[in-house]
């Protein structure tokens, strides 16, 4: 009997030692058999940059690598499935984790030697993420050549991770209300002058009180705005090198003025007319609103019933302006360089499979109804029926990205705006004391704007 227990043990021991193998070095094994069949017969992906799957992965020794997203849509997930497919031995293990956790949880997993392989990223927290991420295996002219934006992501002739969506705002406007005003779609604004009179046209009033605004604003909307409108006039969001904001200025005094106009003279809303106009938009009693892509998602889900159209924000005139708007990325993941070098080695070519292929960009771009930059995409079917990319594709070569700016940029903005609209504040006074109070808390930050790597800088006024 003893020597029956010995010998169960010896296969048990010998079972663990092989689960626990991987490539020899410490990595978690995957679930999946050892691979030895190197031609997959499948053919290579990619434009320029390019996925080879007819090779072995790791060797073909079972290993497992991390995952780690806040997004539940996020396209990696599926893709995921589809790489485990071509190779049995590797298993991606999916770490979801909610936002506001996500950010505490994995800076201090990656300090370690046990944190994912490769993992989502959002450019809000770069410097907390910088010191963690390993450069990309793939060329800097190669992903230049498949994807936009590239430029503003290459450190010291080395990209660690690059946009692969950008949104930008837009107007949505209700189609219902549109119709009953005697408007078409010939009628869409190009200029800010024929927007006025379109707003105009879909406001109504009884008894001398908005019960329709025609164009509405209110709630945490200003700062997107004044930021596109500076750009629309050449007018740059830093100065200094890019080091200190540039908010007390002509521009800025200009479109202030202008949004203000928009309620006070101008009729088409009021500060009074409900706190967001997101919902106000939603409820039918607005009948358009700026907003970026992530409203389309919302009007879809809570307000179904809107039937809704989708235009690019107008300029200050029909000729083509130094900048559209702003815009901010959804990023590609980053790989983690405290990994072991069989971790790194897979999470590399699973990230070159994700670039590589053409679905990474498509789902996501759709998923969050924002514009892949991956350029074979730029004329998809599916990309331009949606309609909120449809909007942004004439416009994707003339949007800025300052970078990932400090959040007094925004939150000074939106306060000062508020001093002036509800405070009754001196206009010209609140946005000096804005500007003051953005210097303040920015001097001690090592931000520099990513202004000068847009393809016409030059045009700026300086």
């Amino acid at each position: 009997m003893k020597k029956v227990l010995m010998a169960l043990f010896s296969v048990l021991l010998l079972v663990g030692l092989t689960a626990c193998g991987g490539s020899g070095s410490g990595d978690k094994a995957g679930s999946g058999t050892k691979d030895t069949k190197k031609d997959k017969g499948l053919d290579a992906i990619g434009q320029t940059v390019k996925f080879e799957p007819n090779k072995l992965v790791n060797d073909g020794e079972p290993i497992q690598i991390d995952y780690w997203t806040w997004n539940d849509g996020d396209p990696v997930i599926e893709l995921a499935k589809d790489y485990e497919k071509i190779y049995p031995n590797v298993k991606i293990k999916i770490v979801k984790t909610p936002w506001d956790d996500f950010w505490t949880k994995l800076p201090l997993a990656l300090k370690g030697k046990n944190g994912p392989a490769i993992f989502g990223i959002h450019n809000s927290q770069n410097d907390i993420l910088m010191p963690y991420l390993a450069p990309y295996d793939i060329s800097v002219d190669d992903l230049k050549a498949d994807f936009t934006s590239v430029d503003s992501h290459v450190v010291d002739g080395k990209v660690y991770y690059t946009d692969s969506l950008i949104n930008t705002g837009n107007i949505y406007y209700n189609k219902a209300l549109w119709k009953e005003a005697g408007l078409t779609e010939n009628d869409i604004p190009k200029t800010w002058d024929e927007f006025r009179a379109v707003a105009k046209k879909l406001t109504k009033t009884e008894n001398g009180k908005i019960v329709q605004a025609g164009f509405n604003y209110n709630f945490e909307n200003y700062s997107a705005l004044y930021e596109g409108l500076n750009y629309q006039k050449g007018t740059l969001l830093f100065k200094d090198g890019g080091k200190v904001a540039n908010y007390d200025n002509k521009t800025t005094i200009e479109n202030m003025q202008f949004l203000i106009d928009l309620y006070e003279k101008d009729k088409v809303g009021s500060k009074d007319f409900g706190k967001e106009a997101k919902q106000s938009f939603g409820n039918g009693q607005t009948a358009m609103v700026y907003m970026w892509g992530w409203y389309l998602n919302e009007l879809e889900t809570k307000y179904p019933d809107i039937d809704f159209g989708v235009f690019a924000t107008p300029t200050p005139t029909k000729d083509v302006p130094f900048a559209y708007d702003r815009y901010n990325g959804e990023s590609t993941p980053g790989i983690n360089k405290n990994q072991s070098k069989a971790q790194q080695a897979v999470a590399q070519d699973f990230l070159k499979y994700l670039l590589a292929n053409d679905d990474y960009s498509k789902k996501g771009a759709l998923s969050l109804a924002s514009f892949p930059t991956k350029k074979s995409l730029k004329d998809d079917a599916d990309i331009l029926a949606n309609p909120v990319l449809k909007a942004i594709a004439p416009r994707v070569d003339r949007l800025i990205w300052p970078g990932a700016f400090p959040a007094t940029v925004e939150k000074t903005g939106d306060q000062t705006f508020d001093d002036v609209l509800y405070n009754g504040k001196n206009m010209k006074q609140a946005i000096k004391d804005g500007q003051e109070k953005m210097e303040s808390e920015m001097k001690d930050t090592d931000f520099k704007s990513l202004e000068s790597a847009y393809e016409f800088y030059d045009e700026a006024k300086k």
